[in-house]
């Protein structure tokens, strides 16, 4: 393999909505580079990047793909991410090892909700962004209109480089701005074209629109500026330093066009991606933390500093194992060298490194730093772990991954599987930090917790295809509490007398609500010595008890302060056990005389929604007893924020979708407890007592 030095390197993620084509794109690109000597497609399920069974059925990305190929004497790293919002996490963890993103355009539909995410996610980690409007071979393209979207939703910064010339089914043309020149393309998907004068009747638009690129290039340069005021104009030169320089800093969003499937303007888009797009280099400098402090420690993004890297992704593939994919950030990582899993702590012996092109790997010694590659077999480590020189430890920052926004229960379809979903489900946990499996105890349910029905509709497919178990899916049981909201007093006598030692304990309690959140409060109130000190210890383990079986709903009871504060003893037949079974009876009396009630979870619901969606999704939010707590507004967009009972929100990510075309994002997460209101409190009441019955 070719070494390449660090500022020979980029790394760039292809992100937007699904269905624009980032897959279609990567294949043009690696077709263009010689990588492949063939265009695969998504309808015959050919391409390099989608390559699992489930991507090749449904026609979609659902994991980020590595790429790798050379352009000019450049190694260009590409990560074709998925675009649907099930699988945000992979877009999360691909932005952490990118140096720049190439943002696709629907040259039809325009601006689209998941455009929005991946563009708001790059903005928080300081992503140099370009566009690519692609789909503009398609009817009803229209590269105006989304030229127009983009400028309104992101700002001046968007500039065009390019504009076509004949958008639709005969597209074969694009206007260059910058070389000021027309270039025609094969109609045979080569990708190759022909340079020519710029057409009479699109001079003058050509001219505006360059004007406008020079303009908005030399805004944020004095230099530039001032040449610009002076003549007019920029050279050619001026105009791609000045292009590179505010692309690298984030002060501009430079647009070029194409058709990803007829090939149509990816070497030009090749050629923007190593001649102005950051490399390593010009990112800023390493920086972490000494494991186990809180003291900064920095790395120079050098071939000789010490080594850190970052593993953004864990994958099993099928006869090899687990792949870690790494980015280098400072040093080198060889094969048969020794690193610190500064995360965990232990030591990793690096085994075999790959250069990956989708499910292709080629074998390679060494991935120097600025570059990305992957290992095989790595004992404890997991995605979002660092690795470094042993004797110059340095802990990365971890990625931070959304939190679930959909939850079900699993049960196995067949009885003695129970062990191999727990291990398939914690197996795939560890692959993908976005999905959690929780084992509840209190509910008796295994929960898993996901982004959309489709995220873990998939999960469930692979448990069947990897570890050969089927479950089926059910409700998860709401995680209700039990309090009071009276007080009440009172005593409870146990006496058992059935011929020898008998049993006898006598208690008397006063229950009384505590404010929400404080849990449970005991208190030993006896004095005289009417109930002996020894029994006292035992008493509570029956209330304990009682608390936690829950006495109206079979829930936790939470938020209560009982005090004993007396009752009698007998000297030969009282025991620990008559008082945990007085006290847990005289409790449960108690409580249901306090004016027992239930409690609820409330989440913080974030709902981002297309203006026109807002008053359907309002209107569903209330109806599912929701309070909406305030709205903002995001370019045409709305983030509704609201609290909603969990009982509430089972699949709404699901109904979201539905109601809003597929553009609503949902973001959850716990709030609190609340009083149920009396009616549903009823049913569930209602409903436990015909689970106990049966």
């Amino acid at each position: 393999m070719k070494e390449y030095t660090v500022d020979k390197i980029r790394n760039v993620g292809l992100v937007s909505h699904g269905g624009v084509g980032k897959t279609s794109l990567a294949e043009a690109i690696l077709f263009s580079a010689g990588e492949t000597n063939r265009l695969g497609t998504i309808d015959d399920g050919t391409t390099i990047s989608d390559y699992s069974a489930e991507e090749i059925e449904r026609k979609i990305s659902i994991s980020t793909s590595l790429l790798h190929l050379n352009w000019k004497n450049h190694k260009v790293n590409m990560l074709d991410t998925p675009g649907y919002s099930d699988f945000v996490g992979e877009v999360i963890s691909a932005y952490e090892v990118c140096d720049a993103v190439i943002v696709l355009l629907n040259g039809v539909a325009g601006i689209e909700v998941g455009t929005e995410t991946v563009f708001r996610l790059a903005e928080q980690k300081n992503l140099p962004r370009l566009f690519f409007v692609n789909r503009l071979d398609k009817e009803n393209a229209n590269f105006n209109r989304v030229f127009e979207m983009a400028k309104a939703r992101f700002g001046t910064a968007v500039v065009a480089l390019q504009f076509p010339v004949n958008e639709g089914e005969a597209f074969d043309s694009i206007v260059d701005l910058v070389k000021m020149k027309l270039l025609k393309f094969e109609k045979n998907k080569s990708g190759k074209f022909t340079e020519e004068p710029i057409p009479d009747n699109l001079a003058d638009r050509a001219a505006e629109m360059r004007n406008a690129l020079m303009e908005t290039i030399s805004e944020n340069d004095e230099q530039l500026l001032n040449v610009f005021c002076e003549t007019g104009e920029l050279t050619d030169e001026q105009l791609k330093t000045g292009l590179r320089n505010e692309l690298v800093k984030g002060n501009i969003f430079p647009v070029v066009c194409g058709a990803a499937t007829a090939n149509i303007g990816v070497h030009q888009l090749m050629d923007l991606v190593v001649n102005a797009c950051p490399s390593p280099l010009d990112r800023p400098k390493i920086e972490g933390v000494k494991p186990g402090t809180t003291e900064k420690v920095t790395r120079e993004i050098k071939a000789d500093a010490p080594t850190s890297s970052l593993v953004f992704k864990t994958v099993s593939e099928p006869h090899v194992g687990e792949l870690s994919f790494f980015k280098v950030f400072s040093g080198t990582v060889r094969t048969g060298s020794e690193m610190l899993n500064a995360t965990k702590g232990v030591t990793e012996k690096i085994g075999q490194i790959y250069f990956m092109n989708g499910k292709n790997r080629k074998e390679i010694g060494q991935v120097s730093v600025g570059d990305i590659g992957a290992i095989v077999k790595l004992r404890g480590t997991s995605t979002g772990d660092t690795l470094c020189d042993k004797a110059a430890p340095i802990l990365l920052s971890e990625i931070k991954f959304p939190e679930p926004v959909i939850n079900v229960a699993v049960v196995p379809k067949a009885k003695g599987d129970e062990e191999k979903i727990s291990t398939g489900l914690h197996t795939i946990q560890d692959e993908d930090p976005t999905f959690k499996v929780i084992i509840d105890p209190e509910l008796k349910q295994t929960i898993i917790h996901g982004q959309g029905e489709m995220h873990l509709d998939i999960i469930i497919k692979r448990l069947k295809e990897k570890y050969g178990v089927e479950v089926d899916v059910v409700e998860p049981k709401i995680p209700y509490r039990e309090t009071i909201k009276g007080k009440a007093d009172g005593a409870h006598k146990y006496k058992k007398q059935s011929g020898g030692r008998g049993q006898y304990g006598d208690v008397s309690l006063r229950i009384e609500p505590m404010a929400r959140g404080q849990g449970y409060e005991f208190v030993d109130a006896v004095v005289g010595g009417v109930i002996p000190g020894k029994y006292i210890p035992a008493i509570e383990k029956g209330i304990k008890e009682a608390l936690v079986g829950g006495v109206i709903a079979g829930y936790p009871v939470v938020d209560v302060r009982v005090t004993v504060y007396y009752g009698s003893y007998h000297t030969v037949d009282s025991s620990d056990m008559a008082f945990k079974i007085a006290g847990s009876m005289c409790f449960k009396k108690l409580f249901k005389e306090a004016k027992p009630i239930l409690l609820e979870p409330i989440y913080d619901v974030e709902v981002n929604v297309p203006e026109e969606y807002m008053g359907d999704v309002m209107g569903d939010i209330s109806s599912r007893r929701g309070k909406i707590q305030g709205m903002d507004a995001e370019g045409s967009f709305q983030i509704i924020k609201a609290k909603v009972p969990l009982a509430e929100l089972h699949k709404y990510s699901t109904t979201l979708r539905s109601l809003t075309q597929g553009r609503g994002v949902l973001r959850r997460k716990f709030s609190h407890y609340e009083e149920v209101p009396k009616e549903a409190a009823d049913k569930v009441i209602a409903q436990a007592e015909v689970q106990k019955e049966e």
